[in-house]
């Protein structure tokens, strides 16, 4: 019987192993401010009831070929309510050295980006910008980015959805229909 006993005992502390815990959110992403690529402070509220892919980009790397995805998974998908919220950081391998203006200039030029920017910030480390310090705390080390163009998909509720590599392109199977299912 004792057996018995220590056998249901192992069974419940495995399952618990099994439940998905989700996170106590104290704020979630509509919440915070930031700067645009302008240096024009505006709130996340304005993306209220939105889904948001939210994109650390830089224009010297080699996964910069994705801005033309985000831009095409921005055309596609804005009228249902995703918004792609490209987010300038210099902090893997100094590949966005330039100033906000440059950034600009140059993911209008190159790839005629219509979708938001921020201004150039870091993304993580302790001088992260609130939103990524936010996302760490509440989704774990898969929401601190690596490399440049980590996506953080974050649902309608402002809470953290999923998160995808920078190896993950904005038109793959896998995100897209991540999107589709909370849009």
């Amino acid at each position: 019987m004792n057996q018995f006993k220590g056998l249901i005992y192992i069974i419940i502390f495995m399952i618990s192993f099994f439940n998905t815990v989700n996170a106590e959110y104290e704020k979630i992403f509509f919440d915070f401010e930031i700067k645009d690529i302008n240096e024009k402070t505006f709130a996340l509220e304005n993306f209220k009831n939105k889904a948001v892919l939210l994109v650390n980009v830089a224009s010297n790397c080699g996964f910069t070929k994705q801005y033309s995805e985000l831009q095409e998974l921005y055309d596609k998908y804005s009228v249902k309510g995703l918004v792609v919220l490209g987010v300038p950081s210099n902090q893997f391998g100094g590949q966005e050295p330039g100033s906000n203006n440059e950034i600009k200039d140059f993911c209008e030029t190159n790839f005629n980006i219509t979708f938001p920017m921020t201004a150039k910030i870091n993304v993580k480390g302790e001088n992260a910008h609130p939103i990524y310090l936010w996302a760490k705390e509440n989704y774990g080390n898969s929401a601190v980015p690596k490399w440049n163009f980590h996506k953080i998909l974050i649902n309608k509720d402002g809470k953290i959805e999923d998160t995808y590599s920078s190896f993950t392109k904005p038109m793959s199977k896998k995100l897209i229909n991540k999107i589709e299912e909370i849009l």
